[in-house]
């Protein structure tokens, strides 16, 4: 299977018609779509190199210190993955928990620290690559005993390290195609190594990986449109920014009027069904771990909706899912 990305969505005088066509278009290897995004599956198609270093290298006491550590950045910065992750065993909760604190970190050098930012960045880089297990860095403890573990390829780790750094050189992207590049570095990256944590029973849901990391990273870019503006950024692509009749004045006054709406609701079309395409690929995830994969996807979705709730204002607002809310979809989930 190759990557369906949803580029061939159809936008007609400048806005969504009230039929939105997706192409369900057949991949195969003759297909120009096809070929447009064939280097994903080879960034993807990365092999586990044997980390140099015995299990017993690592003190016990110091690893539970580590991730305990972890399991408190993920449950201040993240209530969504924090509550998704519930649903694993302890040994696959200790492992996302340092996962997502290797990313946690590594985001918030660029976008917190700036004095220090390139020197930290570098510094960070060389450590997490480091095959010694440093007592005094509980994250790079817990993710280095998690890699060696779970056998997750360095070139995933970075690959989304090269896409975090794209954010000191790049804040407009003009195309469809160079926010999807952005995508699959910051977020596929993630579920590629959250499906090493989880187990699969087959390569084939590598596309499928890639796509629901897309799909997040999209929400997230609508979720947090006035946030990143704040900061000097603006994801969207220029191309449907024009098309859609978008000005900058728009996110400078944060104007909400009938164009702006219908760029939103396409946004939220496309992603969604991103979300619809990945689902088919939790079949192929170990039975034990799917579930958190799925809820993960759940609560996202649900930030969609919130935005739509909210007028389509994601410029001076921000969506929130509420605690009760996330446990009434979760506890759906389980049901259904």
């Amino acid at each position: 299977m190759n990557i369906r990305v949803l580029s061939d969505f159809k936008i007609k005088n400048q806005k969504m018609s009230s039929e939105t066509n997706f192409f369900h278009q057949q991949y195969n290897s003759n297909s120009k779509f096809d070929t447009k995004y064939n280097y994903l599956n080879d960034l993807a198609n990365a092999s586990y190199t044997p980390i140099d270093l015995k299990t017993s290298e690592f003190e016990d006491g110091y690893l539970e210190l580590s991730y305990s550590f972890c399991h408190n950045i993920i449950k201040n910065h993240s209530k969504s993955f924090s509550l998704a992750s519930s649903l694993l065993d302890n040994e696959r909760r200790d492992a996302i928990a340092a996962l997502y604190s290797f990313c946690r970190i590594t985001d918030d050098i660029i976008d917190k620290e700036s004095i220090h930012r390139a020197e930290l960045f570098d510094s960070w880089r060389k450590n997490v690559s480091s095959p010694i297990p440093n007592i005094a860095d509980p994250v790079n403890y817990a993710w280095l005993h998690t890699r060696a573990k779970y056998e997750i390829p360095e070139d995933y780790l970075l690959q989304l390290i090269d896409g975090v750094a794209m954010d000191t050189s790049k804040n407009r992207y003009n195309t469809y195609e160079e926010l999807v590049k952005y995508c699959y570095h910051v977020a596929s990256t993630v579920g590629l190594m959250s499906m090493h944590i989880i187990g699969f029973t087959d390569t084939k849901a590598i596309p499928f990986a890639i796509n629901m990391g897309i799909a997040l990273q999209l929400t997230n870019i609508i979720r947090d449109v006035g946030e990143d503006y704040s900061m000097g950024r603006i994801y969207l692509p220029q191309e449907e920014l024009d098309r859609f009749g978008i000005t900058e004045k728009h996110f400078r006054d944060r104007i909400i009027d009938d164009a702006w709406m219908e760029l939103m609701k396409f946004q939220i079309e496309r992603a969604r069904q991103l979300f619809e395409d990945s689902w088919k690929g939790l079949s192929l995830l170990e039975s034990k771990g799917k579930w958190s994969i799925k809820a993960a996807a759940v609560l996202y979705r649900e930030i969609l909706k919130k935005v739509e709730h909210n007028n389509y204002d994601n410029i001076s607002k921000r969506a929130f899912v509420s605690k009760k809310r996330k446990l009434f979809l979760l506890s759906k989930m389980l049901v259904d």
